[in-house]
């Protein structure tokens, strides 16, 4: 692995690897002094001659989580590049254009020619991705535009079952015996281009899967060969803190797209697990008031000393949760993940209410349990004459209205309220009055809001307001709503 000369001249090792913890800081990753100190150690035994070596100790040294290795290779890629400059071999640049290095690409998707693809992938930055002059940088998407990869596709299953241009022996290539088909094959005809093609095939999906996972990697590659090049000209550290996408971690709930979403609830299960536990500790954890009689009792032992005092066994207290939540489109997959989450930590719950809101309320407990998987809460929510009872935008004064109209009993003494939304009214009356008799009656009443904080004194939100009654907590991304969960939720 080759360094860039001038940043050899200008830039120590050391200070290298302290730009890298500091970048890894930025994207959420917890990386201290001692996992610096220990990646640089790792770098002097393992010598840089090795790159992918390299890579895995660094990432053994800094990393405590598995699922920030995506991110961190990225970063790694940024500041410890595979080269410096142009890494195009082979024809210059001004014989080749999108159309030869897709056909090149197919072939190395066909014979599954990992270095041919990585070399392809710097010359389609170099020649296809350059935003401007030099210095403006290398854009990815631009590249990708306008190479299109996945055309390639199915150039390379043509040359994976023998029939495409150029291909072997198979009938009719112009081998075999007057171009008919041997009598133990079975061939078909296809009657648009009278090319024989034979049936499809197991192995030939098996194939396409592959292709498809090819042509992924290949667009990996092209990203990391644009952030690459963009480093040598632009500000390194702008680059690795806006060039790279936070991780599933750190989305943002209020931009996540359906994508995004979806892996959020395919984190739902290890997050469960992982928060159940944390709590059953917290739970075992908490002591009582000090038990004075056993106390005195076990000081006779040490001459009537209460050295060590014993205390009261607390009875575990299980609230009953209410779920008020906002499902209108701004915050429907917020509020969505986080109903599903706390349903499935009910056991952690003597029962678990779920109530929703446009612009008026009405209890969806039952519905959130039967709705198939993946089906928008907010798309229903927007067709359910009790939930826009003043139409389909968000009114947070009515909502708390007809809750405390209609379903007032559902809270008590056990009762933990949690609110999910974002306190835009659309300059409605707030109607704190009613979040007042809200948290007179429960136990615990808080709000999680998954806008940033900055933004809850501005424009139609309300939060100012409903923070003087519950509790407020930013509550932007699956890291910030796991940590309410394991050191604040009121179990």
């Amino acid at each position: 692995m080759n360094l860039p000369a001038e940043t050899a001249e200008t830039e120590t090792l050391p200070a290298r690897f302290v730009a890298l913890g500091e970048a890894m800081r930025a994207h959420g990753m917890r990386v201290g002094t001692s996992e610096v100190t220990d990646a640089a150690r790792v770098a002097d035994a393992l010598g840089f001659d090795r790159r992918e070596r390299l890579r895995a100790g660094v990432a053994a040294a800094m990393l405590r989580r598995s699922d920030d290795r995506s991110a961190f290779d990225q970063l790694f890629d940024i500041y410890f590049p595979a080269a410096a400059g142009r890494r195009m071999t082979g024809a210059p640049a001004a014989a080749l254009d999108a159309d030869e290095l897709r056909d090149r690409l197919a072939h190395a998707l066909a014979t599954g020619d990992l270095a041919a693809a990585e070399q392809l992938a710097a010359a389609a930055v170099e020649l296809l991705g350059r935003v401007g002059d030099e210095a403006a940088g290398w854009s990815a998407a631009q590249t990708l535009d306008a190479l299109a990869p996945q055309r390639a596709i199915s150039a390379a299953e043509e040359l994976l079952r023998g029939d495409g241009p150029g291909a072997g022996s198979g009938p009719g290539s112009g081998q075999g015996t007057g171009g008919a088909a041997d009598a133990d094959t079975d061939w078909a005809i296809n009657p648009w281009d009278r090319q024989p093609r034979r049936p499809e095939r197991f192995t030939d999906r098996v194939d396409r899967d592959q292709l498809r996972a090819g042509v992924e990697a290949f667009r990996r590659q092209v990203e990391t060969e644009s952030r690459r090049r963009s480093a040598e000209v632009r500000d390194r550290e702008r680059i690795a803190r806006l060039g790279i996408p936070p991780s599933i971690r750190q989305r943002d709930f209020l931009t996540a797209g359906s994508d995004q979403l979806h892996q959020l609830r395919r984190e739902l299960d290890p997050l469960t697990r992982k928060l159940a536990a944390r709590l059953t500790s917290r739970e075992r954890a908490g002591r009582g008031a000090v038990d004075v009689r056993r106390t005195l009792r076990a000081s006779m032992s040490t001459g009537g000393v209460p050295i060590d005092p014993v205390y009261q066994r607390r009875a575990p207290h299980r609230p009953d949760l209410v779920l008020l939540a906002d499902l209108s489109g701004s915050v429907g997959g917020f509020s969505s993940f986080t109903m599903l989450l706390m349903q499935a930590l009910h056991q952690h719950f003597r029962k678990v209410r779920i109530f929703g809101f446009v612009s008026s309320t009405a209890e969806i407990t039952d519905v959130v349990r039967e709705l198939p998987p993946g089906t928008s809460l907010t798309s229903w929510a927007l067709s359910t004459p009790d939930l826009i009872g003043r139409g389909t935008n968000s009114n947070y004064g009515w909502a708390l209205r007809t809750f405390v109209r209609g379903h007032l009993d559902a809270l008590g003494r056990r009762s933990t309220v949690l609110v999910l939304g974002d306190a835009r009214g659309n300059f409605a009356d707030p109607n704190t009055a009613d979040l007042h008799r809200i948290a007179d009656r429960a136990r615990h009443l808080t709000w999680l809001n998954p806008e940033p904080e900055v933004l809850w004194r501005q424009g139609d939100s309300a939060a100012s307001l409903y923070g003087r009654i519950a509790p407020m907590h930013e509550c932007r991304n699956l890291e910030q709503l796991r940590d309410f969960v394991a050191r604040t939720l009121p179990i």
